[in-house]
């Protein structure tokens, strides 16, 4: 199995595989949203699952059809904090022993989860400032240690769990018209575009990242793969990172579009959904809210589903990004 493979036979296994094992998250309507946008807007609640993301499909995935000589030697991760959670939560249910790979600012609500939810099963490691350093260390652990390196995106497992979103989108609302995607290292985005464009070729799928760490939108721009893209600190620090070329030549044909956000509408994304649809939503998750609110126009069509993709996010980020956008209490 090749690392950038991924046909939607795979999301379909995948969920036939997880069905029990993670949250059918709901698709709910926003009658909010729906009257200020003037469509039809819906809401995929991954921050529904038990580590609070949508990490979780992927990791069980993985480590639940990864061979059984890989799991007796232990895997590695990289993370910028909820996929280190989806793994620690498959590595104790499935009794497979793990390391988490972590920038040392990666914040501490998602550190202590990884250390609960992984119990003696799961080794914390911080390392480096930013998720590109700790990336390059889990790297070197895997060699020194002789472990699987299980990458956050970048593998057909990984992508088919995340994919299984798209899938239960589409069973639930097949009208949707354009589903609006959290932008990362591209897992998510690809594994949902493979399955909804085979489902429903006329739906669009875009993608969202922050403005500053825009290498996704820098490369779709330009028409190829950019390599280096200058990144600052974000509150989607969930989407912080490097994208690699497979993913990109296996975005193209399937997503639409990319589109990047200020961090002031990100902001502005969360606080809404705090104030307005009672839903703590970390920054990463925010993308697509923040796309819909601040560029009505990018989101084309009569029925759009937004991925809200986590709510991991510090009490000091939410107090930080309501004293920025005043609204209501």
């Amino acid at each position: 199995m090749e690392l950038f493979e991924l046909e939607p036979r795979d999301v379909v296994k995948a969920y036939s595989f997880l069905r029990g094992k993670v949250v059918r998250t709901p698709l709910e309507r926003s009658a909010l949203l729906s009257e200020v946008s003037g469509r039809e807007v819906f809401l995929k609640l991954e921050l529904l699952q038990p580590c609070r993301s949508f990490k979780l499909r992927g990791a069980i995935n993985a480590l639940g059809n990864l061979p059984r000589e890989v799991l007796e030697r232990g895997v590695i991760t990289c993370s910028s904090g909820n996929h280190g959670q989806g793994v620690a939560m498959a590595a104790r249910a499935l009794g497979v022993k793990a390391s988490v790979v972590v920038p040392e600012d990666c914040p501490r609500v998602k550190k202590e989860a990884i250390r609960r939810f992984g119990g003696p099963f799961v080794e914390l490691i911080e390392h480096g400032r930013g998720y590109d350093e700790a990336h390059a260390r889990a790297l070197e652990l895997a060699g020194e240690r002789g472990l699987f390196y299980l990458p956050p995106g970048e593998h057909t497992l990984i992508m088919a769990g995340a994919g299984t979103v798209g899938l239960e989108m589409l069973e639930d609302r097949p009208e949707l018209d354009c589903v609006v995607v959290p932008a990362g290292s591209g897992g998510l985005i690809v594994g949902i575009a493979t399955v909804v464009k085979a489902l429903s070729p006329s739906t669009r799928v875009i993608g969202v990242q922050s403005e500053v760490s825009p290498q996704w939108v820098a490369s779709w721009r330009e028409g190829s793969f950019v390599e280096v893209v200058h990144r600052l600190p974000t509150l989607a620090e969930g989407t912080w990172g490097s994208v690699e070329r497979g993913m990109f030549e296996l975005a193209r044909g399937r997503v639409d579009d990319f589109f990047a956000v200020s961090e002031e509408e990100i902001a502005f994304a969360m606080a809404f959904a705090l104030r307005e649809l009672h839903l703590v939503v970390e920054g990463a998750g925010a993308l697509p809210l923040a796309l819909l609110l601040s560029h009505p126009e990018l989101v084309e069509g009569k029925e759009v589903g937004l991925v809200v993709s986590g709510g991991n996010v510090e009490e000091s980020t939410l107090r930080r990004v309501l004293q920025a956008s005043p609204g209501r209490a």
